[in-house]
């Protein structure tokens, strides 16, 4: 086997770099969804904790919360699945660009399908997340009492 020349190196480092570029912003992605797993994480150790000792209302609001958090874990989990899939999907464009290159293979349907795979599982991955975010917000409204607001 021939060793690459420099300049198909080149050539294939310059073009790899988009999909690279994107590994960093999935990174990105991935580090904000990992923070709020562990977020959520520890507000249902807490809830676990407050559980036992709670009654009435508050005991019922314990549980309702502890079921959306649960429910939660499920969809920010299902997330990074995705993101990490995502991820594996573009280092398999990167990888096969070069091995494409290196031994003259004709894989650019192969690459472009990795590709397209790669995006399909960052836009299934950030919808996941959107659903997340959305069923987090149900869980932060303020309760009418506390708010203490005048009767109309």
């Amino acid at each position: 086997m021939e060793s690459p020349y420099l300049s198909t190196v080149a050539a294939t480092i310059q073009t790899a770099i988009a999909p690279v570029f994107l590994l960093a912003g999935l990174g990105a992605i991935l580090n904000v969804m990992v923070g709020r797993l562990a977020r959520i994480v520890d507000r249902a150790r807490k809830l676990e904790q407050l559980h036992p000792s709670s009654t009435g209302p508050e005991h019922e609001r314990h549980v309702m919360e502890l079921r959306l958090i649960n429910r939660r874990i499920s969809v920010i989990n299902t997330a990074i699945f995705l993101c990490v899939s995502s991820a594996l999907a573009t280092c398999f464009v990167v990888a096969m660009m070069f091995v494409s290159r290196l031994f003259a293979l004709h894989v650019g349907a192969v690459i472009a399908a990795a590709f397209v795979v790669s995006m399909v599982l960052l836009m299934a991955c950030l919808i996941y997340f959107l659903i997340e975010v959305r069923m987090s917000l149900g869980a932060i409204h303020v309760r009418e009492e506390l708010l203490e607001l005048d009767a109309k």
